[in-house]
Parts: structure tokens; C-alpha cells; sequence
């Protein structure tokens, strides 16, 4: 079985609802036309196609209308998920969203906090086989603000975690806006680091221990309370999934526990994580994101895909 993540970068449908971004408005000299979001909507849809997943976990999606159209993209170009969960965050332009080929048992949105600042939470329930997995699909709050603020998502999505059975197996996957390593990249910051040095992503989710070491794979099957980032199944030249200025971030993770690291059940297949990355997806050595004009007007040029790369991983059934 294969789980992956992608932030798709704006996906947006045709309706004006009055939540867009200026350049996601229909019909504006943006050029957001019924034509452009075919092209966006294909494009996204190739993606998904070649990376295969059973089940994905999306960020950035406007609505359940351009989560469906997308979803009979993919079909039109010979993959079909027959399931699908999405949680719409009040006042949010973009939210997240999760397509299964396995079914979805049941699906919860998790407010962060009931301000509209946060996008919310979305956990589903589902059946593989016989067995239970919950899949938790975050988008965090963007680095334009502090770590309190990713602390607050971090802190929401570990007391549901607190309420599941024990050694209940989950996976935490999307886009963090937190490298692995958060707890060392943002401490020089001080735009950052409002939290004295304490991190969302590493602290609050125990992907550090009380030493500040990271979790390691043999830390996890002897832990039932620490958790397992899959970006150290890969070297250390390849931990990126988005540039900003130039250098590589691991904003996107796939975060396991105990459950899927004991022997049984539903069981991580070790060194299997990866970055998906062809070489269709970059342009001059960058993500080939989804482009619009750098002159004026400015408007859509109809070209790219995302500035993140999606990232998957393997388990056995």
C-alpha cells in the first residue's frame, strides 16, 4: 500500500465565493478561466496518476467542487479513487483534502481553534483490508508567522491522537510548514522562535527525545510515546520537498508510531519513504511550480505544476 502527501499549490474552481486570492478570482484579467483551470486540474491530476498512491493526503484545494472535478481528472486519465474526505476551514481560501482507494469508515475536521486563523485538521477513518488506519492530513500555519502559531496545531492534533485506543496505528502526513529539524533550523530567528526554542513538529509530537536526538527507527519500536519522521529514511542531500531562497525545506512529512513500526498489523516498510521527483516536475533545478507572468498584466500562464514535490511511502498489509 501506498500513502502519500502533495501540496498541490491553489487549486481553485470557478466559483467567486469572495474567499479567493486576487489571481484565483474568475474571469479577471488574471486570466483564471474555465480553460486555465482545466489545464491547472490536468496537470495536478498527472501528477497523481504517476505517483500511484492508494491513498493521498492534498493541501491548497479550494473546495469539495474542484476536489471532485479533480478526482474525475485522474479517473479520465486512468487512475480512480473511489473514496474521498474533505475539510472546509470557515473563511479559508485553501483546505485539505484525501483521496482513497481504500474505504473511508468515517471523516472529522479538527478546528485548531474556532478564529478561522487556522486551517482545520482532517482525520479519516479507514478500512484496508479488515483493519483500521486513521489518516490526519494538516496543513500548519505558514513561517510568514511565529512557531506559537504551528505550536497551536501541533498541540490540537496531539490531544486527538491522546484519544485514540492504544497503539492505534495512524499516520500524520501534509504540509507542516516545519522542517524535521524545525528545532534547529528556526532557533537563530527571531521572527521564528517565539516559543524559546520549543517546536511544534519535534517537541509537542516527540519526534525529538528529552535530549533533543532525533526519534530514531530503532527508538520507535521500543516506544509506544515517541513518533518516527520517514524523511530520515532518505540521505540527507535528498530531505527537501520545497526551496525558499534557494534552499531546500522539508515543509512536507509523513509522520508514523509505534503501530506501524511492532511487527503487526499494518507495518511501515523501512527505507521505502521517498520524495517523488521526475524530472518533469523541476525547471532550472527548482520545482517547476504553477507559473504566472512576471510582467504586467499579470495573469496565468497555464504552465507548472507545484513549488512542493509530493512524497509517498510503502506499507505492507
Amino acid at each position: 500500500m501506498k500513502i502519500a502527501s502533495y501540496n498541490v499549490e491553489n487549486l481553485f474552481d470557478m466559483n467567486d465565493d469572495g474567499s479567493e486570492y486576487e489571481e484565483y478570482i474568475p474571469n479577471t484579467a488574471w486570466g483564471w478561466t474555465s480553460d486555465m483551470y482545466r489545464i491547472k486540474l490536468s496537470h495536478t491530476a498527472t501528477v497523481i496518476r504517476d505517483i500511484g498512491a492508494d491513498i493521498i493526503g492534498l493541501q491548497e484545494i479550494e473546495s469539495e467542487i474542484a476536489l471532485k472535478d479533480l478526482k474525475a481528472e485522474i479517473n479520465r486519465q486512468g487512475l480512480y479513487y473511489p473514496y474521498y474526505a474533505f475539510a472546509k476551514t470557515r473563511n479559508s481560501a485553501v483546505n485539505v483534502a484525501l483521496l482513497s482507494r481504500y474505504p473511508i469508515q468515517s471523516a472529522l475536521k479538527h478546528p485548531v481553534n474556532y478564529s478561522g486563523k487556522y486551517r482545520d485538521i482532517l482525520e479519516a477513518k479507514i478500512n484496508i483490508n479488515g483493519k483500521t488506519v486513521h489518516m490526519f492530513v494538516n496543513h500548519w500555519k505558514s513561517k510568514s508567522g511565529p512557531e506559537s502559531e504551528r505550536l497551536a496545531c501541533a498541540k490540537r492534533l496531539l490531544l486527538r491522537l491522546k484519544e485514540l485506543p492504544h497503539n492505534e496505528p495512524f499516520v500524520l502526513l501534509g504540509d507542516f510548514n516545519s522542517h524535521y529539524e524545525e528545532y534547529k533550523t528556526f532557533l537563530k530567528s527571531r521572527k521564528l522562535n517565539n516559543t524559546e526554542g520549543i517546536t511544534g513538529i519535534n517537541h509537542i509530537l516527540h519526534t525529538i527525545d528529552d535530549d533533543n536526538n532525533p526519534i530514531t527507527y530503532e527508538t520507535l519500536q521500543k516506544s509506544t510515546d515517541t513518533l518516527y519522521n520517514l524523511w530520515y529514511d532518505l540521505t540527507e542531500e535528498k530531505r527537501w520537498s520545497h526551496l525558499f531562497r534557494g534552499k531546500g525545506e522539508a515543509l512536507d512529512n509523513i509522520i508514523i508510531p509505534h503501530a506501524l513500526a511492532d511487527g503487526q498489523g499494518i507495518e511501515y516498510i523501512r527505507g521505502s519513504f521517498e520524495r517523488f521527483d521526475p524530472d518533469y516536475l523541476f525547471d532550472k533545478g527548482k520545482p517547476y511550480r504553477w507559473k504566472s507572468s512576471r510582467n504586467y498584466p499579470k495573469h496565468h500562464l497555464g504552465e507548472g505544476y507545484s513549488d512542493h514535490l509530493p512524497i509517498y511511502a510503502l506499507f505492507r498489509i
